[in-house]
């Protein structure tokens, strides 16, 4: 259940102990104590201009600088004799120098780490590939967008996470923080500070490069004062036809409560003044969300108003005829607002969880997260985002209501809000090459090139060819694990077919498939998992439609998370019963597939059959598995065997064996597991950590993590896949994992890591590892000091900077861009092959005529 009662009319439940309201004295007043005084409220992001009575931020851009300057702006500080970019070139809360502390300090102490100030480090570099100049202008867009979302989702998980430990925490101490610790208090500020920062920086990519760019080539967003009379005639039509039939005027008065605020929905905030009696009154106006954000403007028929190809928000469609709403009103003032509510439940905060584990009794379980999704809608907010001009009262009066900080938790901006819908910006229509990434289709693996001939034929190929290892969004998903289920569906060989579904898309081709297979009498077992957040509603309708079409289907296991990602196909072989494999880092989503860098193996190895099958009777069922010989499985023996791994390449380092330890992964901040990885370092034991976001290791700390590396990729497609490889004293082991390398997904998730024995599939997987650590262009590399840097650019064609199988010019262009033109040489070279055994096979059939 989520934290507190609604409260009667606000729509929204309250962190527990927050205080008592104040008397509101006028319509625009702040009701909550934490408003109060504004005058007296000393911020660095909260002044008053010479009015009296508009909120403004401390960089006020009337008009931006050019993302160069900009650049050079912030980044003059860190600028390294060699070139590389530092972003950001500080941060406040976070201890620079640690040479000195000891291990357990370096693990324990919040100055030193901390997940928040980790993941908007992510968030900086993720920001970097807008500005900088050689993403092309489009992507640039997007990638702001991204950041954006980014953002949205830090403050609806971590940062409600923080305000819940402060609401709790009744112990002043425990508010305060112990010894060596930040308190909560101090944690939110830097939070708000940091935040501050990155709005700031993207306020000015947008406005101060991006925008202005994109111009040149017809894309632009519009404000309604820039419009000709046509076109404001134009929108006043759509308003009327389109817009007005949705939009409800809410007053708020002792009358009317505050209404209920959707999470993330644009709103606008309207003061009016009654003509007849002079009075001013409030009222807020939501913005449909089941029309597109961008409304496209008619050519002006001047030089100086939009041309075709300008866009308008549609909330300044609303604030431009809010008199047909407010009939006889005077319109004062109208400005947007977004508001961000915490997605997580009671039990995720307890725990601390990102997504939630559901409730510990044994109740229905779809019923328990039905409930849990109704009461989200109301939970309490944890961020309030406004227009910069919006008059400081009515921020005051909306952080009041919403029970927020008016300095800490109230964020405003030039650019629109909401710069995640910027993924929507329609493109030029007549958009030149330059604008976006070369276009990537992706290729069909050699392997599976005829599996379509016949249902068998994927089957056939993965028993007489062993395994196959599928790299995504470079080999094709449809071509792949997509025909491995739509297969198994035709095939009549196949009797049974399990799999676990934790985020999928709609109209999943997957899901379809099994659904055909159930419908045609074949045994289908599903594990769909209700309890992954933002997908609950979708995976409840999901395993309906699966048991509709008599399909087997399981919620999840109480108290914990499935995110594992598996499936198996047992095929009637002659006397024999044949288990096939499939195991991945990535969800069964086609959509998430063309975006996410994933990695997934198709085995029929005997052993590993035994050991998926035995998974998921554990899944389904009451079974107790002692031992797996292919797999590791949390969160019952993965932690501890991770570390007998880590321990074993020690022991090997003091004998003189060949020792290291490569982990990719996306998140990597267990204490236990962390304070191996510094042992295996002080021990002469080489770590690769390739982790693109939250990492609480600091590399290069003497006598500790001296031969620790740490680099983080951020590049066109999200980096998703998690490796892992341990020397084993010159016999390497890999390991595909599902799960990151935190303490969640090693306790509180159920996660499987799968043993890869077939050595082409090892030597693939080395060749990535390899790209990763030798990217010169898409991968930053963290400092002792815990910033993260960017190499220069690098022209570089004498292999310096090459590690492994990969020459200098691969690392220039970095992971993602060698990857694809590794795989387009290897089509090229599979044609040609093809094309000989066709011409061999011609020219047979003529000698035996």
């Amino acid at each position: 259940m989520l934290l507190g009662g609604r409260s009667k009319g606000r729509g929204s439940a309250r962190w527990k102990t927050r205080k008592g309201k104040v008397q509101a004295g006028s319509v625009l007043e702040a009701k909550s104590s934490k408003t109060a005084g504004l005058q007296g409220v000393d911020s660095p992001y909260l002044a008053l201009d010479s009015e009296g009575h508009r909120w403004t931020a401390p960089l006020n851009l009337k008009e931006p600088p050019t993302l160069v300057q900009y650049m050079k702006q912030i980044v003059a500080q860190g600028q390294a004799a060699q070139g590389e970019t530092i972003l950001p070139t500080k941060m406040e809360g976070l201890m620079g120098s640690v040479t000195g502390l000891s291990i357990e300090q370096l693990l324990t102490d919040e100055s030193v780490f901390t997940r928040e100030l980790s993941w908007l480090f992510l968030n900086w570099r993720v920001l970097h590939v807008a500005m900088d100049q050689r993403t092309p202008l489009h992507e640039r867009l997007r990638f702001l967008g991204i950041a954006a979302a980014s953002l949205d989702e830090f403050f609806e998980c971590r940062v409600a996470s923080l305000k819940w430990k402060e609401a709790v925490s009744q112990d002043a101490s425990a508010k305060q923080g112990t010894r060596g610790c930040c308190s909560l208090q101090e944690r939110l500020k830097n939070i708000s500070l940091a935040v501050h920062d990155i709005l700031s920086a993207q306020s000015t990519a947008l406005r101060g490069s991006i925008l202005p760019e994109l111009q040149k080539h017809g894309v632009s967003i519009a404000s309604h004062s820039q419009l000709t009379n046509p076109q404001q005639d134009n929108l006043r039509d759509y308003f009327t036809q389109e817009l007005e039939p949705l939009l409800t005027p809410l007053a708020v008065d002792p009358g009317h409560p505050f209404p209920f605020i959707k999470h993330l929905s644009l709103n606008i905030a309207v003061l009016l003044r009654d003509p007849i009696d002079d009075a001013h009154q409030f009222a807020i106006v939501t913005v449909p969300s089941n029309l597109p954000r961008w409304k496209a403007l008619p050519g002006g028929a001047s030089a100086d108003s939009p041309q075709a190809g300008a866009v308008i928000p549609l909330e300044e469609i609303v604030v431009s005829n809010l008199d047909r709403l407010f009939g006889g009103m005077e319109i004062l003032s109208a400005h947007p607002f977004r508001a961000t509510r915490t997605m997580l439940v009671l039990d995720d905060l307890k725990k601390g969880e990102e997504d939630h584990c559901g409730a510990d009794d044994q109740g229905d379980l779809a019923a328990i997260i039905a409930q849990e999704m109704h009461e989200r809608k109301f939970s309490p907010f944890v961020r309030l985002e406004v227009d910069r001009s919006m008059p400081l009262e009515m921020v005051a009066r909306l952080a009041g209501e919403m029970d927020l900080d008016l300095e800490q938790d109230v964020y405003t901006t030039e650019s629109p809000l909401a710069l995640c819908d910027l993924q929507s910006l329609p493109a030029p229509t007549s958009s030149p090459a330059a604008l976006h990434f070369p276009p990537w289709q992706p290729i069909t693996h050699p392997r599976l090139a005829d599996v379509s001939r016949s249902s068998a034929a994927i089957f056939d190929e993965i028993r007489g060819g062993g395994d196959i290892l599928v790299k995504h969004p470079y080999h094709s998903f449809v071509t792949s694990t997509q025909a491995f289920f739509e297969a198994a569906a035709r095939d009549p060989a196949v009797v049974a077919i399990k799999a676990i579904l934790y985020k999928t898309s709609a109209n999943s081709p997957v899901v379809q498939a099994l659904v055909a297979a159930a419908e045609a009498g074949k045994q289908v077992t599903v594990l769909v998992e209700l309890k992954a957040r933002c997908e609950e509603a979708r995976n409840i309708n999901i395993a309906e439609m699966l048991e509709d079409a008599g399909c087997n289907v399981a919620y999840g296991l109480v108290g914990l998370t499935t995110h594992a990602k598996a499936s198996m196909v047992v095929r009637q072989e002659g006397s024999e019963h044949n288990t096939y494999v499939h195991v991945g880092t990535g969800d069964y989503n086609v959509r998430q597939a063309a975006a996410y860098s994933d990695v997934s193996l198709f085995s029929c190895d005997p052993e590993l059959g035994r050991d998926v099958s035995d998974f998921f009777k554990y899944l389904t069922g009451y079974h107790r598995q002692k031992r797996y010989h292919s797999l590791l499985i949390a969160p019952h023996s993965m932690h501890q065997q991770l570390i007998r791994l880590c321990d074993t390449e020690i022991e090997n380092a003091r004998k003189g064996l060949p020792a290291g330890i490569t982990i990719k992964c996306n998140a990597l901040d267990d204490r236990v597991l962390c304070a191996r990885l510094y042992a295996a370092s002080a021990a002469g034991v080489k770590v690769n950590l390739i982790v693109q976001g939250i990492c609480r290791i600091r590399p290069g700390v003497p006598g500790i993590s001296e031969n620790i590396r740490v680099v983080s990729i951020v590049g066109r497609f999200l980096e998703h896949s998690r490796v892992m490889r341990f020397e084993n004293g010159g016999d390497p082991r890999f390991y595909l994992s599902s799960g990151n390398c935190t303490t969640r997904d090693l306790t509180r998730r159920v996660e499987l890591a799968l043993l890869v024995k077939d050595d082409k599939c090892k030597q693939e997987l080395q060749d990535v590892l390899d790209l990763c650590l030798s990217d010169r262009r898409t991968a930053w590399e963290m400092r002792p000091d815990g910033l993260y840097s960017l190499p220069a650019p690098s022209n570089d064609t004498t292999g310096s900077h090459a590690t492994g199988t990969r020459d200098a010019r691969l690392a220039a262009i970095g992971l993602q861009a060698a990857l694809m033109e590794d795989l387009l040489k290897e089509r090229e070279k599979a044609r040609k092959v093809e094309k000989l055994k066709i011409k061999a096979t011609a020219g047979g059939k003529r000698d035996r005529v």
